[in-house]
């Protein structure tokens, strides 16, 4: 009898554990062209807390016209009351949306920020500065009612209007984020033009400036093929906190070069494979980004939903 693969080879000097942050529900979804109906929403969200993710990103508050495919927000978030023991984080722009999600009971915001000017004038119409002022009331409050709060920071290795984005200009926004309040940032490779170098310089800039690794998570996308590679560098360095989407889903509809996030089942085999626990079940994980897949009707860009999916078939036949 063979063994499981992948084969369990730990590797120095990496966590023990990872948490994933799977972003398919929210991330994945609002690129897509057509609107994907509350219902098949809400069985995503349920099928992947059953796989064993902890953290599951439901939806987003942000006004319909800007996201039209995440307007049935207050639709769905009471169709996931009956899953326990998983953190369903929302995304809010501003104070109104915070008002929309606390009344439907969330305990879990994310605000979502630009290390760049002209990103920030594209998917806010406001500049950094203004943006953060905007944020401010929103974490304010956030924290007064003790909920937790993440800072998406976009745009943290490379813009494609800007270019190379300089190390100390992410690191000043991410330390006004931090002093706002957020409890943890999450770093975007929103175009996936980091390397694993970038990685780590960056990583250690924020650590001398007083941004702890243990509240930074990476969002790393896969334009260039480079989101595993970057994502076992920010292990290296001592990050464990990892975003992902199931079946790779999602970009970004406000930076036209900006391709899937990295795919979550290829980051769990990864991870598996060098022996770090996610509490992730990969089996039920694949078949979710197999049925979605089949909702959305075309095949998950997932290496590794379909390389499982495809050993399923020659099983079967």
């Amino acid at each position: 009898m063979t063994g499981a693969l992948p084969m369990e080879v730990p590797a120095a000097g990496l966590p023990p554990r990872v948490r994933i942050h799977e972003v398919g529900p929210r991330d994945g979804l609002q690129n897509e062209r057509q609107v994907v109906p509350t219902g098949v929403k809400a069985e995503f969200v349920h099928r992947l807390a059953a796989s064993g993710l902890t953290t599951v990103e439901a939806t987003s508050f942000v006004h319909p016209k800007w996201v039209p495919q995440l307007a049935d927000a207050e639709d769905l978030y009471p169709r996931l009351a009956d899953i326990e023991g998983v953190a369903l984080p929302v995304l809010v722009p501003n104070e109104r949306g915070l008002d929309r999600a606390v009344a439907l009971g969330a305990r879990r915001i994310a605000v979502f920020a630009s290390a760049t000017e002209t990103f920030a004038a594209r998917n806010l119409n406001r500049t950094v500065e203004e943006s953060l002022a905007m944020f401010a009331p929103v974490v304010a409050r956030a924290k007064d009612d003790k909920l937790h709060v993440r800072g998406y920071l976009s745009m943290c290795f490379g813009d494609p209007w800007e270019g190379a984005v300089p190390v100390g200009q992410v690191v000043r926004v991410a330390r006004r984020l931090r002093d706002l309040g957020c409890d943890e940032l999450s770093l975007g490779d929103t175009i996936g033009v980091a390397t694993p170098g970038h990685v780590r310089a960056l990583l250690a800039r924020l650590d001398e400036e007083g941004v702890p690794t243990g509240a930074v998570g990476v969002h790393f996308h896969d334009t260039y093929g480079q989101a595993l590679a970057n994502t076992l560098a920010a292990l290296q360095y001592g990050v464990t906190t990892v975003d992902a989407s199931a079946g790779g889903l999602g970009g970004c509809p406000y930076a036209k070069s900006a391709t899937g996030n990295l795919a979550t089942e290829d980051l769990v085999w990864m991870l598996h494979g060098l022996g770090i626990e996610t509490g992730v079940d990969l089996g039920r994980l694949t078949a979710t980004s197999m049925w979605m897949a089949e909702r959305l009707g075309r095949p998950s860009p997932s290496r590794t939903v379909r390389a499982l999916a495809g050993t399923a078939s020659h099983k079967e036949s």
